[in-house]
């Protein structure tokens, strides 16, 4: 079969797979207990899947899988209300994310982004909260997520840092 145009065939299988694992890891966090006491809090795991397609692939890639992995996750186990806080925390994660890989890599590890990318997420959520209940006294759980953000987004920096650098190894994917 012959393609027109400039397609690149091994993008769209790598662009591919990241948005499966993505898919992946959003199920896996929603069959994991929530901590008692903590409603709202969650590892992230697709975090990890994001920060590594913002260092392979460019800000536009990273949103695409986070889009597909929102609507997938939403239609499947969630509906509309999930979907705002899944595309919402995630392209403010993303775009945090992007910003610091671009501009401030050389001060900061793919923990210490990964970090500010969780922080970010969590934020962006608590916006919906405060948009879809139309009380802004929901963002006095901001600072339970934060730290809950540094936490979570410490442990997805390490297996993101882990995952980048076998990949690079590897060299399956041209590092940028």
């Amino acid at each position: 079969m012959y393609l027109k145009g400039n397609i690149d065939i091994k993008k769209i299988i790598y662009l591919s797979l990241l948005a499966a694992q993505s898919v992946l890891l959003s199920v896996i966090e929603t069959q994991l207990p929530v901590p008692a006491g903590v409603p709202g809090i969650k590892p992230g795991l697709a975090g990890i899947v994001t920060i590594v397609s913002l260092v392979f692939f460019s800000f536009s890639d990273a949103i695409l899988i986070i889009l597909i992995r929102s609507v997938i996750s939403s239609l499947f186990m969630g509906g509309p209300v999930m979907f705002m806080f899944s595309i919402c925390g995630g392209i403010l994660s993303a775009a945090v994310m992007w910003i610091m890989l671009k501009y401030v890599r050389k001060f900061f590890s793919f923990t210490g982004i990964s970090i500010a990318g969780a922080v970010a997420h969590n934020t962006g959520q608590i916006a919906v909260a405060c948009f879809v209940m139309s009380d802004l006294s929901v963002a006095a759980y901001l600072p339970v997520l934060l730290v809950s953000g540094i936490l979570t987004g410490s442990f997805m920096g390490i297996c993101g840092t882990f995952m980048i650098k076998a990949l690079k190894k590897l060299n399956l994917i041209e590092y940028i």
